[in-house]
């Protein structure tokens, strides 16, 4: 009878001398390869996410200034702005008669509010203080009744409202904005000052004047501090600089920003956004 011959390492047990499976040196080069590879997998999510994260917060921060400037906008504007009335009219015609009002007759005035609301010191103030109690910039405008709906059945209500959509006072509406720490705050005729945005580095207002003088070339001036306005009275716009600050870590080393002042200054390993918009006020001058 023919034996048949095993098949070489199939019987290990009875074959002492070779060896079975995987050397420790081919194991640890495995476990090498795999670690690698999960090591080059964690960092690629590590830098997704941070650049995503970065990314979001940009956005956020985008969002909050453009909210910021949209509340601070709209009292700019406003700012000095008073009632206006018709000083005259045309008499009606005769009944029966052919002829027509011309409404190019009549005539408006502005209400004169010196008893409520003072145009030449009320409209535009600001402070250089950093005091909690005191307030970069203050702005005011007149408030009045207006007829609202339908004329069969319209009510008087004022329209106009604060920074903080209130209207408590019924000769005067004026909104006063601060920083506090990283708060931009609002505080309207009465009652405490509430957070607008946060994450707020700096808060920047400068103050733009024009000559009074008829000129095809008008002279404007801008003052970066309110010590530095010679007459609030005359203040034509204000250019307003937001610079805010994000929580994520981002490596920054070697970089720098230009801050609302224009100087150089270092991120310190976080993103740094600068805003500016400047507004004309409506009712400039006197």
């Amino acid at each position: 009878m023919q034996k048949s011959t095993p098949i070489a390492g199939t019987h290990c047990s009875q074959q002492r001398s070779r060896q079975c499976g995987a050397t420790l040196i081919e194991l640890m080069v495995g476990i090498t390869i795999g670690l690698l590879t999960v090591a080059v997998g964690l960092g690629a999510v590590v830098m997704s996410r941070g650049i995503s994260g970065t990314v979001s917060e940009a956005s956020q921060m985008q969002q909050q200034a453009a909210y910021a400037f949209r509340v601070i906008g709209q009292q700019i504007r406003q700012a000095g702005s008073i009632r206006q009335e018709v000083l005259s009219t045309p008499t009606a015609p005769a009944s029966g008669s052919s002829e027509t009002v011309d409404n190019s007759w009549l005539k408006y005035t502005f209400e004169n509010p010196a008893r409520v609301f003072n145009r030449n010191t009320q409209s535009v103030v600001g402070s250089d203080s950093t005091a909690s109690s005191d307030y970069k910039l203050t702005l005011g405008y007149q408030n009045y009744l207006e007829p609202v709906g339908p004329a069969s059945a319209a009510s008087d209500k004022s329209p106009f409202r604060d920074c903080l959509g209130q209207n408590p006072n019924v000769d005067i509406v004026r909104s006063r904005f601060q920083l506090v720490g990283d708060e931009l705050r609002c505080a309207g005729e009465s009652g405490s000052p509430q957070p607008v945005i946060k994450g707020v580095a700096d808060f920047v207002v400068t103050y733009v004047s024009q000559a009074t003088t008829f000129s095809m070339n008008p002279t404007i001036s801008y003052a970066a501090s309110a010590a530095s306005v010679p007459d609030w009275n005359k203040i034509y716009g204000i250019e307003v600089c937001l610079e805010l600050i994000g929580t994520e870590y981002i490596d920054t080393v070697g970089s720098s920003y230009r801050n609302c002042q224009g100087n150089l200054a270092s991120r310190g390993n976080r993103l740094h956004m600068v805003f500016r918009n400047t507004y004309q006020i409506r009712s400039q001058g006197t």
